[in-house]
């Protein structure tokens, strides 16, 4: 069964920080199990968004539309947004995924704004710095982790810097690849050691 994975979009979103994502994601070819899953974009609403390197992307769905039961994840990238009213609907729906179960994974901004709601007071997470976050006036320093990517149970945070150990954080939750062929993935991508892409040849990803 082919499931859904949600990338959230919205004006101003940051597209290199899904980058490394998105496209192993929805290429079967590049999946343990071929067609296992499908990328859709989310919108507040079906309004087309403007991302901060100038694509103009027409959302798939709505927002408001959408369950935890209708998704594999929700993916949420870095915008210049997060701090305002219009970012609302994204953290309400975090929580309701969070609350069910379901992963969801944020970076860069979007961190910022789950933290300003409370979402990372409880949890090990990360962010671009400590400082960005004590910005907000959260109460979940003590759980600041200064690392690229942080997974816990249904959430992953990430620093806007470190959208390759994004992925592999993404790609781990979502059980797309043997151990052996993420390894090498992140020796090609996050370390770029020509290794990698050998290591992957021979088993056709």
């Amino acid at each position: 069964m082919t499931e859904t994975v949600h990338v959230a979009v919205y004006d101003t979103l940051a597209d290199w920080e899904i980058g490394y994502v998105t496209p192993h994601i929805a290429d079967p070819e590049w999946q343990r199990s071929p067609g296992r899953y499908r990328v859709r974009t989310v919108g507040a609403t079906t309004e087309p968004v403007t991302t901060k390197g100038g694509l103009r992307i027409l959302p798939d769905a709505v927002l408001a539309d959408i369950t935890p039961e209708d998704s594999a994840m929700l993916i949420l990238a870095g915008n210049d947004i997060w701090p305002t009213d219009a970012y609302a609907p994204f953290v309400d729906k975090t929580r309701q995924f969070l609350d069910a179960g379901v992963p969801v994974a944020a970076i860069c901004g979007a961190t910022g704004a789950l933290a300003a709601a409370g979402l990372l007071d409880e949890r090990p997470h990360t962010s671009n710095a400590p400082e960005f976050l004590q910005s907000v006036g959260y109460g979940g320093a003590d759980l600041y982790r200064d690392e690229p990517a942080v997974t816990d149970g249904d959430l992953i945070t990430a620093s806007g810097i470190a959208p390759v150990d994004f992925a592999r954080a993404i790609f781990t939750r979502l059980d797309m690849y043997e151990p052996r062929v993420l390894d090498a993935w992140y020796a090609l991508y996050g370390e770029r050691d020509p290794r990698g892409y050998y290591e992957l040849m021979p088993s056709g990803s």
